[in-house]
């Protein structure tokens, strides 16, 4: 990366800059390969960062199904955590995970599980959802979220399926034209946006037009064995050790050593503990702002930092204590020390468009960590809500709130547990809208890579190692920033 004009002598925040065009031979957005080559398996930069309102096992597989990576926080129970990755690991690699409700529950039920939106279903069965896959003669049909909020809330959903279910046999997933088109018909054909894939007389999983246009389009992340990749979080107290070996032989893919202040000495006895294991996987380990951040951390063992003091969403870590660094210059310079090293960081917080992700990429991360973003979509842990206009929301939290560690220090004593609570940080409780345009975690990673790879063809760059290389960035003012807005009337 360069910048243009003098370079700058106070640190920035993304708003602080812009991507400046240059010569291009990249012909097409899709040309634009994303890897990060950080080491995990992920192919697109984006990770669900490790929040108990962001990531849980449903957002974990369906970011991986698309190439992303996810992080399961650090407050889930070790058994939590264990099923939490058997059960990423035995989900469909390319159908997509169904929603299964029995017939005798209610569309108010379902409505707490999908938003009203487009492209929003469940799949109808006879009687409780099996450990294992779902005969096909039990499957009743497929309900849209469309048909589900025309209903009576207390009707019953094996009232509301008519006909034969939309059912699709895996053979006829072949290539992507293909594909699209075996789905297209048997949509049609029952009037429904989702079908049934069968295979061998069970359920596979589901499709839509939109997930077999996404087959075609992203790669997913995927281990050694073929199974969706997911990340899984300790912290720096207790068993650590105990704890990465047990995640390790679950099936993670990648550990994150986490704590607020990275750089600390207990952060540096959890990674060498962590390190001298000889797990074979990925390390990350943060949060830090400086390169001296990373040269202790990589000592210790890290092969990827994760960067970001305060600039999150719930976080009030800079108003409270003053502490952090605008995000920009704390990627720049943490990127560049990592380089040196052969480590790799993830830039974590701050990002609210996709302009953000790809000027983090830019200033060198190898991937970008999203928390309350994801929050707001129909895979992340919780039910939906409606307040009193209609419109659904989940809650979300800071990691450091009174919400967070009452949860995380619930079996201490009173007095130890309000000792904790004393000097707690972040947001309790926030509501976090659904978009009703993007609903789910896929329509977000539609937009954002939509944008990021833009970003790419303007620099001229055909992949992420490139744009490192060919992104040129500019110093703005604040009606800079404003300027490049879109404005939602004329003047």
């Amino acid at each position: 990366m360069e910048f243009i004009g003098a370079k700058p002598t106070v640190d920035l925040t993304y708003s602080d800059v812009f991507l400046v065009p240059r010569h291009s031979d990249v012909g097409s957005r899709l040309a634009v390969e994303l890897t990060p080559r950080d080491g995990t398996p992920a192919t697109l930069p984006l990770v669900a960062a490790n929040m108990n309102s962001v990531t849980g096992p449903r957002l974990a597989a369906v970011l991986a199904r698309r190439g992303g990576l996810a992080v399961l926080p650090q407050d889930l129970s070790l058994d939590g955590t264990e099923a939490a990755i058997r059960w990423v690991k035995q989900q469909p690699v390319d159908v997509d995970t169904p929603i299964l409700l029995s017939s005798e529950l209610t569309a108010a039920h379902a409505l707490r599980l999908i938003p009203r939106a487009e492209g929003q279903s469940v799949v109808v069965i006879d009687g409780a959802e099996p450990e294992g896959r779902v005969p096909s003669e039990r499957i009743r049909g497929v309900l849209s979220a469309a048909r589900l909020g025309s209903v009576p809330s207390d009707a019953r959903l094996g009232d509301l399926v008519h006909g034969a279910a939309p059912l699709l046999d895996a053979d006829a997933l072949a290539g992507a034209r293909e594909t699209f088109d075996a789905v297209d018909e048997v949509a049609a054909r029952h009037d429904v946006e989702t079908v049934c894939v069968v295979e061998r007389g069970e359920l596979l999983g589901t499709l839509s037009r939109r997930s077999a246009l996404r087959r075609s389009i992203y790669a997913p992340a995927l281990d050694g064995d073929g199974r969706l990749a997911v990340a899984a979080a300790v912290g720096i107290n207790g068993d650590v050790a105990g704890k990465a070996r047990s995640l390790a032989a679950a099936g993670a893919d990648v550990l994150v050593v986490d704590t607020a202040h990275g750089h600390q000495e207990g952060m540096l006895r959890a990674l060498r503990a962590v390190s001298e294991l000889g797990l074979g996987l990925p390390i990350v380990a943060g949060n830090i702002v400086t390169a001296d951040g990373v040269n202790d951390l990589v000592a210790a063992g890290a092969d990827i930092l994760k960067v970001g003091v305060g600039p999150g969403a719930m976080c009030t870590t800079r108003m409270m204590t003053a502490v952090g660094r605008p995000q920009f210059s704390a990627v720049l310079e943490t990127a560049q020390a990592a380089r040196e090293l052969g480590a790799h960081v993830w830039a974590d917080g701050g990002v609210r468009y996709p302009r953000d992700v790809a000027l983090a990429l830019a200033a060198g991360a190898a991937s970008v960590m999203i928390g309350s973003w994801f929050a707001g979509t129909a895979e992340s842990p919780g039910e939906l809500v409606s307040d009193a206009d209609g419109r659904q929301y989940k809650e979300s939290w800071g990691m450091a709130s009174t919400k967070a560690v009452q949860g995380r220090f619930g079996g201490l004593d009173a007095f130890e547990r309000a000792r904790k609570e004393l000097f707690a940080e972040g947001i309790s409780s926030s509501r976090i809208y659904l978009d009703p345009q993007r609903p789910g975690v896929e329509d977000l990673v539609d937009m954002i890579t939509s944008g990021v790879r833009s970003s790419f063809t303007y620099a001229g760059a055909e992949s992420l190692q490139e744009f490192h290389v060919r992104a040129r960035v500019g110093l703005q003012s604040a009606a800079g920033y404003e300027e490049g807005k879109a404005l939602p009337v004329s003047w």
